[in-house]
């Protein structure tokens, strides 16, 4: 009874403590050029003009004339300025946004990294510190900057995209809006200059502006919104979210390269069934903290990072057999399926582990858990 009453409680404080936080939407586009940056320009004359206190965080026009000439006539919250390595920086005034309070504060490129020195690493973390404030905050943000996505953006475009959102960052938003254009319209508009300066235009047509590439990123952006979309349906009809009763299991090893897909597929499969999700890593006596290699430990510390990042919780077991750990922990955590990596393994071993293999999926399988292997 005393339990049940401290529950409520804590219910009504959540409840509480969300309606002081600031409202958060997000512009969310296929690649530079779509006009994330015009659109909440456009929305913030549309917002001075109904009396709401609109402000101007930070905005990046790169020099683009339209974008450019709409700060016209919108009230600007002065940089702050950095000095770093012999340049003066300017950076989003977190301070000076929480001092002022405006009803709604602008906030461009939402994956930036700040300069060394900064409060926070990245702007996402002076996003979310703005909305803590209940200060109400609109964003933008490409969707190759999106954590669980980094895989997918590198096979399409062959970039390894070193500025990263986590996926609950955009989960936060109150509303996601996705800034669609044909891959003919952005092309168009990157030759009539509208995107990058006469200079660069050419390097841009041969490398990221290729048609395939934007049509792959539009379909990722599509999804994206969609998925959040459905996500807020379940999350705010009671009868839905009822039913959803997705748990995932992600089971990694000390295997670096192998442990990041899995992770950021497993992430894009939670967030797809918008499910609870752990991330399981079984530590045998042969990679102990004694014999394991320093990089390995290294690695398999970020991975529990990145995985917290994306919204999971890590378990990490200790147990000489590693099938009977992850069976113990999908009835411990009442999993519903199990997510492995693919197998490297030459023609001896898989002689030697299919017995493992059978046993797990026999066993999986009578619990009616499914398990699916990323590749």
């Amino acid at each position: 009874m005393k339990e049940e009453k401290e529950n409520n409680a804590q219910h009504f404080l959540d409840l509480i403590q969300k309606s002081r936080k600031g409202k958060f939407k997000v512009y969310i586009g296929m690649s530079a050029g779509v006009g994330k940056t015009f659109r909440m320009l456009q929305e913030a004359h549309s917002l001075l003009k109904n009396g709401i206190d609109v402000k101007i965080g930070y905005i990046e026009t790169h020099l683009r004339k339209e974008t450019h000439e709409l700060l016209f006539g919108l009230p600007v919250i002065p940089r702050r300025t950095i000095f770093y390595k012999g340049k003066e920086l300017e950076e989003l005034d977190v301070q000076a946004i929480i001092n002022l309070r405006p009803e709604v504060v602008i906030v461009d490129e939402l994956a930036h990294t700040n300069v060394e020195g900064s409060k926070n690493e990245k702007r996402w973390q002076d996003v979310l510190e703005i909305l803590e404030a209940g200060i109400n905050v609109i964003s933008a943000v490409n969707i190759q900057h999106i954590e669980s996505l980094n895989e997918d953006v590198k096979r399409i475009t062959g970039i390894d995209v070193q500025e990263r959102i986590p996926d609950n960052v955009l989960r936060l938003a109150d509303e996601v809006v996705n800034i669609d254009l044909t891959a003919e319209d952005l092309i168009a508009r990157l030759k009539e200059g509208k995107i990058y300066t006469a200079d660069k235009i050419q390097t841009a047509l041969t490398n990221f502006f290729k048609s395939d590439q934007i049509l792959q990123l539009r379909e990722l952006a599509l999804k994206e919104v969609a998925s959040q979309v459905v996500r807020k349906v379940e999350n705010e009809v009671p009868q839905l979210n009822a039913l959803k009763h997705e748990k995932l299991l992600a089971c990694i090893s000390s295997n670096d390269k192998t442990a990041k897909i899995v992770i950021r597929k497993a992430a894009r499969l939670a967030s797809y069934y918008n499910g609870i999700w752990y991330v399981l890593y079984v530590e045998t006596p042969n990679e102990s903290s004694t014999k394991i290699a320093l990089d390995k430990q290294r690695h398999l510390i970020n991975n529990f990072k990145l995985a917290v990042q994306l919204g999971a919780e890590v378990i990490k077991t200790e147990h000489q057999n590693i099938t009977d750990a992850i069976l113990m922990t999908v009835e411990e955590k009442q999993i519903t399926t199990v997510c492995i990596g693919k197998p490297h393994l030459n023609l001896f071993k898989v002689i030697l582990s299919t017995t493992i293999f059978r046993r797990l999926l026999n066993k999986l399988s009578l619990s009616n858990v499914d398990l699916v292997i990323l590749s």
